[in-house]
């Protein structure tokens, strides 16, 4: 094949708009991720100001929000804030909050999925676990549509 080969400018043009395409999807990846660890650290410093209906700015907003935990599902996003605020009564409670080991795993350009660890230092002993939490993009931002939380048991020495 020569240069004036249509075919050789056919697949040249191919592999152009192919690695443009892969750029392309790596930047909105980066951008997916940026956006979803940043309602994480939204989360993280709202509740640490002991404030959990900002905290809860980083849920959907909807009968439909769903969080699963050691005493079963709770649906909805009332009875998800409900339930923070009764597990949780006062600052003390809450202990400081930090997040770790998070992996943001893109589902699709509206969806991703979040691993990660929780971790709570307080005076009435630390606690934490392990989360997956299912993230969808709506026109208001990101938001937690699901959340499946757990408390790893104490270490024994």
């Amino acid at each position: 094949m020569n240069r004036k080969d249509p075919r050789v400018w056919i697949v040249g043009l191919a592999l152009i708009l192919i690695a443009g395409g892969l750029r392309a999807r790596q930047a909105s990846r980066g951008q997916q991720e940026e956006a979803v660890l940043s309602v994480l650290q939204s989360q993280q410093a709202q509740w640490n100001q002991g404030d959990v209906r900002a905290f809860m700015n980083g849920y959907w907003n909807s009968p439909e929000l769903t969080f699963a935990g050691s005493n079963g599902f709770t649906r909805g996003w009332e009875p998800v804030r409900q339930r923070y605020e009764k597990t949780y009564a006062d600052k003390a409670a809450m202990g400081t909050l930090a997040f770790s080991e998070l992996e943001v795993r893109p589902l699709g350009p509206d969806a991703a999925l979040v691993l990660g660890k929780w971790h709570l230092q307080r005076q009435a002993g630390d606690i934490g676990g392990i989360f997956t939490l299912v993230f969808r993009r709506f026109p208001e931002g990101w938001r937690i549509i699901h959340d499946h939380t757990t408390q790893s048991l104490p270490e024994t020495k």
